[in-house]
């Protein structure tokens, strides 16, 4: 029952999400909500890998950027633009493909370090090959209109979230959740280790693959090194462990409050100091709520419960 009426909120709240657009004509709040799409798709992919199979990467940026790369320079060249986005997904994946063996010898912080040293190679090698700005034509810029992003970013995010939960309690979810408990327990219990480490590392890298072609599609201009840029990877992350790393919810409310966050530090902060407060705001969740918000909100909502019980019982 509790599953449905999951399924059952989770409707709504896609149904009135549809229905924004359609009543909503600010360009500033559709542009947040679509902001919002993106760090939960991105977060969501990372969470796949780094939350629900254990293998925290520092090299997630690399595949974000090489969905933008592939999605921009196959959308301005003159495909359809699902065709760019599901090739810049695709070429995501055959990356991850192409370095998940090499990278699952590693273990601990030598496949942390791994990864990011394959994510900077990559984003050193795309700033010399691609040093000039990418910006749209100009008939595309001229008939720019917020809403297709918008409904870009909300159909994928919904796709990832849906993925996801079904992946939670499959066999696969189960697999990657041992392995991430215990791998030498897990790999001991008959379950391939390797296996379902790539399989979590594909999917991670094709939902973060098309999380990256979305971002393509929304900026009008930018250089294609900053899709690699590490930020990409400490946002997914970031996000995910201030709600709650190996949950569903936790990239959504992570990135509900890091979008608001940023937006309200954006008014009364300079830029530079943003990644000193998200920093210490991350080694204080570490610290203190390792749960993330989801914790948080769980434990509220018992000691309140255990108060209403307290007092009904007096009544009594």
């Amino acid at each position: 029952m509790e599953k449905w009426k999951r399924l059952l909120i989770g409707g709504v709240v896609i149904v009135l999400l549809l229905l924004i657009p359609l009543v909503m004509k600010r360009a500033d709040i559709l542009t947040w909500l679509f902001l919002v799409f993106l760090f939960i798709t991105l977060s969501q992919s990372w969470n796949i890998l780094g939350g629900y199979a254990g293998q925290v990467n520092l090299g997630h940026a690399a595949f974000f950027g090489l969905g933008a790369l592939t999605t921009r320079l196959l959308w301005l060249s003159g495909f359809h633009f699902v065709f760019a986005l599901l090739a810049g997904g695709m070429a995501a994946l055959i990356f991850a493909l192409i370095i998940g063996v090499p990278a699952f010898s590693l273990r601990g912080p030598y496949f942390i370090i791994g990864m990011f040293a394959l994510a900077e190679i990559l984003r050193i090698t795309v700033d010399n090959a691609f040093p000039t700005i990418s910006v749209m034509p100009v008939e595309y810029i001229t008939a720019y209109d917020i809403v297709p992003r918008y409904y870009l970013g909300l159909g994928v995010m919904i796709v990832a979230v849906a993925v996801v939960y079904a992946m939670t309690n499959s066999r696969l979810g189960l697999g990657m959740m041992a392995i991430r408990e215990d791998e030498d327990t897990a790999e001991a219990s008959g379950v391939d280790t390797l296996k379902y480490k790539l399989l979590a590392l594909l999917l991670s890298a094709f939902f973060a693959g098309l999380a990256g072609g979305t971002f393509a599609f929304f900026h009008a201009s930018y250089y294609h090194s900053y899709s690699f840029a590490p930020v990409w990877t400490f946002d997914a992350l970031f996000i995910a462990y201030v709600g709650g790393i190996g949950m569903v919810i936790g990239p959504i409310i992570g990135s509900l409050f890091y979008v608001a966050f940023r937006e309200a530090l954006s008014i009364v902060l300079p830029v530079k100091i943003h990644v000193f407060t998200f920093g210490t705001l991350f080694i204080l969740v570490i610290l203190f709520m390792p749960g993330g918000l989801v914790e948080v909100g769980t434990r509220t909502r018992g000691i309140w419960s255990s108060l209403l019980s307290l007092k009904r019982k007096r009544c009594l």
